[in-house]
């Protein structure tokens, strides 16, 4: 198991890496690096995604938190919602054979890239002038909480921590599309408000995952130091890298590891 542990590291930098330039991708992308990169099952890769996107995402929260980035009570509120929506989801992983609970991470993931690359391709002035958010900023620039708002925001954070559970991700990439849709926040709050959000949610899945299943302590140590250390690297200059083409080039990569789990798949069945 020691000549994994090398490979364990260097694949769970590149989860840091783009977890701090997306606030959301590198979740996503941690499963289908441990089952091509590791051959694991996916019931095996998920709960040591979680745990080295727990690890990451909380780095990357402490950091922002420090500037004052984090939205408290819509992190809270989305936290909340997928702590109780996640044990479900990893219940669920225990029970599901393989070869469908992979081919849904695959569609999922899919999505997903999808959505991104839509929305990177969108007009920001356009989206701005069309759209009335139901949760809006007051002039002190804090969240003004209405029923709806409540609402969107607990239904987001149930989804997120349900498949953070079923399939190992983060959660992130509902996260920071439902915070771009019922919000009027900037990016540099909904990202380290996602990360936050994340890393809560991404315990609670490793600690369920734990108590059902176990981990392999071997590759998840390594796995979640590389992605640590991925994210403190990148996160001090990650505000550069910002913007449609970055979304676009993940949507790109998250579209073909999609397409070649489901080949895979398909594969295996023939």
């Amino acid at each position: 198991m020691q000549t994994l542990l090398p490979e364990s590291a260097l694949l769970g930098s590149v989860v840091g890496i783009v977890l701090a330039l997306t606030g959301a991708g590198g979740a996503i992308i941690a499963v289908p690096l441990l089952i091509f990169g590791l051959h694991l099952a996916i019931a095996d890769a998920a709960p040591i995604a979680l745990f080295a996107v727990s690890v990451s995402a909380a780095l990357g929260a402490l950091l922002a938190l420090k500037q004052g980035k984090v939205r408290y009570r819509a992190a809270s509120l989305l936290a909340l919602a997928g702590l109780a929506a996640s044990p479900l989801g990893v219940f669920l992983a225990q029970r599901i054979p393989n070869a469908p609970l992979t081919l849904l991470f695959a569609i999922v993931l899919g999505y997903a890239a999808f959505h991104t690359f839509r929305q990177s391709m969108r007009n920001p002035a356009d989206t701005a002038r069309n759209s009335s958010p139901p949760c809006q900023l007051d002039l002190g620039g804090r969240l003004i909480w209405t029923g709806l708002c409540a609402r969107l925001i607990v239904i987001a954070g149930v989804l997120a921590g349900f498949l953070s559970g079923l399939l190992g991700v983060g959660g992130g990439f509902i996260i920071v599309p439902a915070l771009q849709k019922v919000t009027d926040l900037h990016m540099q709050s909904i990202m380290p408000t996602s990360l936050a959000v994340i890393a809560l949610i991404s315990l609670v899945g490793v600690l369920s995952a734990m108590a059902m299943r176990g981990m392999d302590w071997a590759i998840a140590l390594p796995f979640a130091f590389g992605a640590g250390m991925g994210m403190l690297l990148v996160s001090t200059f990650a505000n550069r890298f910002t913007g449609p083409r970055l979304q676009q080039g993940f949507a790109v990569l998250a579209g073909c590891v999609s397409i070649g789990m489901i080949i895979s798949q398909v594969q295996n069945l023939l």
